[in-house]
């Protein structure tokens, strides 16, 4: 097995183990997925992976679908357990999300798709900021953590330096560590507080 196969499939084994412990905490109520978010995160999973697929990954490609997999349950679940999805707030980011996918389409250009996706995530991953800001204990800092190396392996696996190929990993990388810090830094000011 060559490295790069090696780092897709250790992308996709990180996607499942951050998918894991969120899900736990979903039944256990500890955690409560941003519905708005989720939505997002499940429509544009699905392009990314698709764009990318058209622009030639091959064993990078394990974390998109993993990862698209993963967040569409998630959605689902959320719908029970999750919160938000219906302020005013939401529905502009939804909005907003519905009005790029349109430019989207009307580009047919994969590496487009794959940038406009990318600022529509930010704008879900925003959503989960704002309300990890707010309450840090309804979310899983781990699982983050896990998408992270996921990322981290996604970026190794493109195996060149293809600007296209590398920046939604890349992206992954970020929002999750952003994520993640959000979340520990409130726990920690609120814990003091």
């Amino acid at each position: 097995m060559e490295m790069r196969q090696f780092f897709g499939y250790l992308s996709a084994i990180f996607v499942i183990l951050c998918t894991i412990p969120y899900i736990r905490d979903v039944f256990l109520r500890k955690t409560k997925p941003q519905r708005a978010t989720w939505l997002i995160y499940s429509v544009l999973g699905s392009i990314s992976f698709f764009s990318q697929l058209a622009e030639g990954a091959t064993f990078s490609l394990w974390l998109t679908g993993m990862d698209t997999v993963s967040v569409i349950f998630i959605f689902l679940l959320s719908i029970k357990y999750g919160v938000g999805g219906v302020s005013k707030r939401d529905i502009r980011s939804l909005i907003a999300a519905a009005i790029a996918l349109v430019i989207w389409y009307f580009t047919q250009s994969a590496a487009t798709a794959l940038y406009i996706v990318i600022g529509i995530d930010a704008l879900g991953t925003w959503l989960t900021l704002e309300k990890a800001y707010k309450e840090p204990d309804t979310e899983t800092p781990i699982a983050w953590f896990f998408c992270v190396l996921g990322g981290i392996c996604s970026m190794i696996a493109v195996g060149s330096w293809d600007i296209i190929l590398l920046s939604y990993p890349a992206y992954i990388v970020i929002a999750n560590s952003s994520v993640v810090a959000v979340v520990l830094w409130r726990r920690r000011v609120l814990k003091h507080a």
